[in-house]
């Protein structure tokens, strides 16, 4: 186990940070059943829910990348089914959490009921509105699971705000709340709301709430082991935790022995190791990564552990656009080797490559061949039969022979 004083190499924390979040251990052949998907889920702790679904919902995508092939209707199950593991709330933006942590959670929960933590929006709405508010939730509990769009109060605010009714304000303050949570997701992702002591198991809804400290505390545990090594800033952000929550309980993980810190080699700020952490090996990954991927979410720190600077681009217009609209590193080794802006075209029944580059410094030649392999495990897994690739970018020529050959 590392002491105070140690130093980690930058190829050493970035071999930690990888083995936390899953990829040093092999992929399997086989296809990845329900316990792997609930146990990796359970390992990260936490997994980003988005809306864009120009390849893959956001949450479907880091559980490909570790495990490979696996059912959808799995995860979905999970989060939504009979015997869910898994439950919707605000971890690190909208995500899906392993059930475990609902009551970890209910100090933000009571926190958003004063107004505090949340959109200002719907803080104010929370103030304004408490008679419409308590009319959804009576309605939600006399008619039962309801989306936005099946509520009697449908009253538009003045200026259009997201285009939400009031109906949805009032639910969206009821789920920060956790008066109501996502009973189910309907198909273009519409989040059906019931109240959430009918949709969580009984068990979890009878869990004793633990002090504020405390469960800042476990949230940070969780992080740090998920992360591997990490600055202060990247075990807060993790579960979103505001600097005056996170300051004292590391320092109290600090003086109990459960964070070690460290120094890491090219790291302005100091760092904190897992005391759970081994001497990890070298790690041989393969993986596309989601924009929202927790192991890149956190922009400086891939910069830090990665040397990649990585943007979202979405809402760059496109003339400026350095990559693409949707893309997804390539992970090769220990390193990011690549970027590939992908599209799934479902019609066609084509993955789309956009565009594909490699990295500065690598030679494409040395990209190309498991670059070719993960989109083929790609295109099977989405249903896909072929992968077509547009002429942009470095890798793209050589990439559309190895797919033709």
């Amino acid at each position: 186990m590392p002491r105070r004083s140690d130093t980690l190499s930058l190829a050493e924390a970035r071999r930690i940070a990888l083995a936390a979040q899953g990829f040093a251990v092999p992929r399997s052949e086989a296809v990845a059943g329900k316990g792997d998907l609930r146990r990796l889920i359970e390992r990260l702790g936490v997994v980003q829910i988005d809306s864009v679904n120009v390849l893959a919902r956001a949450h479907t995508l880091p559980a490909f990348s570790r495990l490979g092939h696996y059912r959808q209707e799995d995860l979905f199950a999970l989060a939504y089914g009979k015997s869910r593991a898994l439950f919707e709330y605000w971890g690190h933006e909208a995500s899906l959490l392993p059930l475990a942590l609902q009551p970890q959670l209910r100090w933000r929960m009571r926190r958003a009921a004063r107004g505090e933590g949340i959109y200002r929006e719907i803080a104010a709405f929370g103030r304004e509105r408490q008679g419409l508010i308590r009319e959804v939730c009576r309605e939600i509990a006399d008619r039962g699971p309801l989306a936005a769009s099946e509520l009697s109060h449908r009253h538009r605010g003045t200026g259009g705000w997201w285009g939400w009714s009031e109906g949805k304000r009032a639910l969206e303050w009821l789920f920060w709340t956790g008066e109501v949570t996502t009973a189910t997701r309907r198909g273009t992702f519409e989040r059906v709301y019931d109240l959430t002591e009918r949709v969580l198991p009984a068990a979890v809804i009878a869990a004793p709430t633990p002090e504020e400290a405390d469960a800042q505390r476990e949230l940070l545990r969780i992080a740090a082991r998920a992360l591997g090594v990490a600055t202060e800033r990247c075990l807060r952000d993790y579960f979103r935790l505001g600097v005056r929550e996170t300051k004292p309980r590391v320092a109290e993980l600090i003086e109990a022995g459960e964070l070690l810190p460290v120094t890491v080699e090219g790291w302005s700020t100091p760092a904190y190791l897992d005391r759970r952490v081994r001497k990890t090996p070298p790690v041989d990954a393969r993986a596309l990564l989601a924009p929202f991927d927790p192991l890149i979410w956190q922009r400086e720190r891939t910069e830090a552990v990665f040397g990649a600077r990585i943007r979202l681009e979405i809402y760059t217009p496109r003339h400026k656009r350095a990559f693409g609209y949707y893309v997804l590193p390539l992970l090769l080794g220990e390193r990011i080797a690549a970027r590939v802006d992908l599209k799934a075209d479902r019609k066609r029944g084509n993955l789309r490559v956009e565009a594909a580059h490699a990295e500065p410094g690598l030679a494409p030649s040395t990209i190309v061949a498991p670059l070719a392999a993960e989109l083929r495990l790609m295109a099977a897994w989405l249903g896909l039969a072929r992968i077509a690739v547009a002429r942009r970018g470095d890798l793209a020529r050589p990439l559309a022979a190895m797919l033709r050959g």
